[in-house]
Order: structure tokens, then sequence, then C-alpha cells
């Protein structure tokens, strides 16, 4: 077992909880396995409490036996951990979602699994409010933890562990279980071998244009077989697939997704990089850098949509956020003073772009242009999104415009 230190404080999760429970009568935290479901819901109802079902608990298995009689009685927020594993509990938490008054409210956890997601939104429509969680944020960590996070990643126990080889060893033991067990155990029957082979193929696509071709002659199968194991992987929170952006503009444009792996660490293992020298000195150490800054800023903007744009003129984006009604741009340079480029000029101009910020490893904020500023990537550590130029609410519209 790999000793971890003392809790982390997730504050900006914990109160998304609270503001979810407060408004949703059934709310489903889901996420890969480790990532700290439990944890945070056991801030809420503590584990001994009879509110309390977790579903890998034998006790807990047999007290919610007849799930009526168990679950209706109780009063404030009841926790149902593992929940993929009894689907059928969601038409009961209808109905002891829809008393009035309403006595209870629930706190469902869950993995990943595309047969969980649309059970619950079939069954619970209306009634039920999701938060994905991933692992550690660098606003839960701190700035000083950046480099640590980027070469562990995020899930706890890589990121806490003493030793960099308990690290290690736990993101392996981690990838062979979730691909062995966890995954036929959501109902995905796909050989753990041939997933880990197409996995490995992905983290050296990690920032790049996704084409099926290569990885589908690799593995000796058809192009939809090859993006049946992307979304696969992509459904269960392990890939992100960042869409094309692309309107009526004279360019030719990109629209095709960019592929990357959501956990940085988790990357690492699967590109055999065991140390910060490996990583530094790795080919993919650009677009390592790239995707573990995109899926922070993602975590601290929360966008209601976000995309990355390319031209075939050259022209490019790494990531386009929509927030509150206005356009945001941000690059990622992994360089020691970036510079203004065209690039970045057509994107702002073409894209009618509110801000376009660069974040880069240095540590002073700077001024490129009118709307361009160059931040520290460590800034993102506060967890404010004008650290990026974004409003915290929309621009008032001129009297008489």
């Amino acid at each position: 077992m790999i000793a971890v230190r003392s809790m982390i404080e997730r504050g900006r999760l914990l109160a998304a909880i609270r503001r979810a429970l407060r408004r949703s009568r059934v709310v489903a935290l889901i996420g890969p396995r480790q990532c700290g479901k439990t944890t945070a819901a056991r801030r809420f109802v503590p584990a001994d409490s009879p509110r309390y079902f977790d579903l890998e608990d034998p006790a807990s298995v047999v007290r919610l036996a007849e799930p009526v009689t168990a679950l209706a009685g109780l009063r404030g927020i009841v926790v149902i951990d593992e929940v993929q594993r009894r689907p059928d509990l969601f038409p009961v938490l209808r109905v002891l979602a829809d008393r009035r008054p309403l006595p209870a409210r629930f706190l469902i956890l869950g993995s990943a699994s595309p047969d969980l997601l649309r059970q619950s939104s079939e069954s619970l429509a209306g009634r039920l409010e999701t938060i994905t969680l991933g692992g550690f944020s660098l606003e839960d960590l701190g700035a000083d933890a950046l480099t640590k996070q980027w070469r562990r990643g995020g899930f706890p126990p890589s990121f806490l562990a003493r030793a960099e080889a308990d690290s290690v060893s736990w993101r392996r033991q981690f990838i062979q279980t979730f691909l062995e067990r966890d995954l036929p155990q959501l109902g995905i029957g796909i050989s753990a071998t041939t997933l880990h082979r197409f996995w490995t193929m992905l983290a050296h696509y990690h920032g790049n244009v996704w084409n099926a071709a290569e990885p589908a002659r690799s593995l000796g199968v058809g192009e939809p077989t090859v993006r049946r194991y992307l979304d696969i992987l992509t459904g269960v929170f392990m890939v992100r697939q960042l869409q094309p952006w692309h309107e009526n503009l004279k360019k030719r444009q990109v629209k095709s997704p960019k592929v990357y792996l959501r956990d940085s660490g988790l990357l690492h293992e699967l590109l055999a990089i065991r140390s910060q020298k490996d990583l530094l000195s790795h080919p993919k150490c650009g677009a390592s850098w790239e995707g573990y800054a995109l899926e922070e800023t993602l975590k601290i903007v929360e966008p209601e949509a976000a995309y990355f744009w390319a031209t075939h003129q050259g022209a490019e984006l790494d990531l386009l956020l929509f927030h509150r009604g206005e356009r945001y741009g941000v690059d990622v340079k992994r360089q020691d003073a970036p510079q203004l480029t065209a690039s970045m000029r057509v994107a702002l101009r073409d894209l009618r772009l509110e801000h376009l910020t660069v974040l880069y490893p240095g540590t002073r904020p700077y001024t490129l242009a009118e709307r361009v500023t160059v931040v520290p990537f460590a800034a993102l550590a506060e967890g404010d999104p004008e650290v990026l130029g974004l409003r915290r609410s929309p621009k008032r519209s001129r009297k008489g415009a």
C-alpha cells in the first residue's frame, strides 16, 4: 500500500456540490475510480452514518435489499456510493425525489459509465444534476505544486505518494486494473490488451489532430472500430476530444478533433516517462505541457463550450472559450518570453475574441498588444478566471446601441 499525506481541501468542488444540493433533488458525482468522489461525499455525510450506503460494502447491500423501506424514512442528505452496481435504484430515487415536502436529497456517486449516464438521465429527467470530477486541480494544490502535479497528474494517490517510484507504481497498477476490472464492470467487453495498445497509441497522438487511419492499420481493425475505442475512453473521462471550431470564414479550417489524455500522470506512464529529467527531454514534453495547461484552464473557467481552431494556412488557437456570451482565446507556450505572432493577430481578428491570453512557464505577466496578455501558468492556482482576461459578467451594451 502506498502511503499518502493528509487530505487536501477541494474548496471549488465542495462549493459546487453544496450549490447543486440546494437546487437539485438528486446530484450525481461522476468520475473515474480513485479520483476523490468518496472523500468528497464524506464531507457531507460520514461513512458510519445510516444515511451513507456504499454498494461495495456487503452491509450496505443488505441494508438496501428493500430500497424503498431503507430510504423512505431518511432525512437530510443521503449518499449512495458506487450506484452503477444497482441500476434498479433509479426508478426508486425518482419516486422519492418527487415527494412534497422533500425530506431528503440524494448524492449518488458512480463511475463514468455510458449506461449509468443513460439510465440516470432517462429515470431522473428534470430531477438530476451531474458534476464531473477529475483529480486535484492546481487551485487545490497551490502554485508550488505545479511541477509535481504536471509530472504525477492529479489522481490523489499518485500525487500524494511519498516517493516518485510509488507514484509510478500506482499509475501502472491503475491502468492495469482500469482495463482488466473497471471497464468490464461497466459493460465494456473489449480485450484489455487491445485497449492498452490503443491507449498507448493515443499517448503518442496527445495534442494532435485525430486521424483514425494509422491506429486502425496498426491494430488491424477498421476505422469505425478505433473511433469506438476513442469514444469509450472519452466516455470514461480518460481522454478529451477537443472539437474544432469552424464557421463560415474564407480560410479552410481543420475539422477533426484534437485528442488529449486528461491526466498528465497517466500520459507520462503510457509514454514510459519516469522522472522530471525524462519529461523535459521527451519529444512529447511540449504537447504534455499544452494538455496539462488546457485541462487546468477548463477547470478554472468552466466555460459554456470549448474548442480549438486551426486553418490550413497555419493560423491556430489552442483553446477557444465561450464564456458568458463572449469569446476568449488561450494559447499555451513553453517559452521563456512569448512574442506576438501573426497567428495570434489572425485569431484575435477572425474569431472576434474579447481577449487572448498566452500561458507560459515564466513568473512575470506582461502585455503583448491590446487585448493580448502573457500570464504565468502558476497564476491559475488563484482559481480566478479574471487572470485569463475573462469578465465576471457580460459587457453591457451602450445606450441606444
